[in-house]
């Protein structure tokens, strides 16, 4: 069911639209407690920046090793089912960490462990969520509809769980991760919750196997001009956003002698531009198209990322970080959309996962150089590096927007 908004079809918030999207804000709530507070505990027990990568590293690594497979059984299965069964696993696995990070047994290897293991599980939850969303909500309204839940996921992250991590911290080192566990719970429950039919899909042919499954959908996305040059630029940036992130941490509390209230602040003023962000994404695609969108958003972000590498003041890097978050959230709604737009409906979920796992798989040799080159070069050096990155993402658009 959906409503009309100024002439632009918008999903209305009754039925399974408003579960999904309050699932996908409580669990980004408890996913940004724990995103927030892992660096700073990594920090914490190292100071070498290859280690502190190493984390990020396989928080992306799986995309590498199972996106693919996580696609094709998320065409196969009942998509509700699979998202909160996951979630059910990924709630056991952080109560775990929460009492061993309690009880003073935190170490990297540890680390390294946990964000291999919730990566491999999102890698089916994401494709699961990607393809189940059009299904809930028309073709028109899906801008509206990943707007709305992107927008609302960073007002939780950037606004809420960010600033609320050292009040968390005081409580106890476990906190953030004891709450991570409990929203998982919570969200697993309102997905269940879902009233959907079983998916009505097309007999497969005698013989279909995962494999002739997965490469149906690369091929399909290869053969979309418009999915592929995303795709592309969309690898480009997270070699980039990869090294970014790895180091982050380190330079803001390094580099710039912010602290950790200073990496708060960075991390809460993304949030306030992904907001930002999230409400202009729909009105700039209306304006000058979808791929226009994207291709003007990476080339802010390029100055952005210059600006972070160059200036060394934690205002500057702040605002920076805003004005990239506000780039990125458009980059995000417009490509996510573009890609549940043009695929078919029965292979959203593997064109997903093809498209996700070329793109993120950039994300972990991007964070591991970024700490090879902090630690060659200095805290501020990946910043200019993915800088780089982006630039090359934005020149690979150009033939899209001509």
């Amino acid at each position: 069911m959906t409503t009309a908004v100024t002439g632009v079809v918008a999903p209305t918030w009754r039925g399974g639209f408003g579960r999904l999207w309050s699932a996908a804000v409580v669990s980004r709530f408890g996913d940004s407690l724990r995103t927030a507070a892992m660096p700073l505990l990594a920090a914490s027990l190292t100071r070498d920046p290859v280690l502190v990568s190493l984390v990020t590293v396989c928080g992306y690594l799986p995309w590498l090793l199972f996106g693919l497979l996580g696609g094709a059984v998320a065409d196969r299965v009942d998509q509700r089912r699979a998202m909160w069964s996951v979630d059910l696993v990924r709630g056991t696995l952080m109560a775990a960490f929460a009492v061993a990070v309690g009880l003073g047994h935190a170490s990297i290897a540890l680390l390294i462990a946990l964000a291999f293991a919730l990566t491999t599980l999102q890698t089916l939850f994401d494709n699961a969520a990607t393809a189940l969303l059009p299904s809930l909500v028309p073709a028109q309204a899906l801008g509206s509809a990943n707007a709305r839940l992107m927008t609302a996921q960073q007002i939780v992250g950037g606004f809420v769980a960010a600033p609320l991590v050292p009040v968390l911290l005081v409580a106890g080192a476990s906190v953030p991760y004891a709450a991570d566990a409990a929203s998982y719970v919570l969200a697993a429950c309102l997905v269940a919750s879902l009233r959907l039919a079983a998916p009505e899909r097309p007999p497969r042919a005698a013989g279909a196997t995962l494999r002739g499954d997965i490469a149906e959908g690369i091929r399909v996305l290869w053969q979309d001009r418009t999915l592929r040059a995303l795709c592309i630029a969309t690898t480009l940036c997270n070699i980039g956003m990869g090294a970014l992130i790895a180091t982050l941490v380190l330079q803001v509390t390094g580099w710039l002698g912010g602290g950790q209230a200073g990496y708060a602040a960075a991390i809460t003023g993304y949030g306030a531009g992904s907001l930002v962000g999230g409400l202009l994404a729909r009105r700039l695609a209306d304006r000058i198209g979808r791929i226009r969108s994207v291709f003007a958003a990476g080339a802010v972000q390029c100055c952005c990322l210059v600006a972070m590498g160059t200036v060394r003041e934690l205002g500057v890097t702040i605002a920076a970080m805003a004005v990239f978050g506000t780039c990125g959230m458009v980059w995000n709604v417009n490509q996510v959309t573009l890609m549940q737009q043009r695929s078919p409906e029965a292979m959203v979920g593997r064109i997903s996962s093809a498209f996700r796992t070329l793109s993120t798989g950039g994300a972990p040799a991007g964070a591991l150089i970024g700490g090879f080159v902090a630690a060659a070069w200095g805290l501020n050096t990946p910043a200019l590096l993915a800088a780089g990155l982006f630039v090359a993402a934005v020149a690979s658009l150009a033939r899209q927007i001509i």
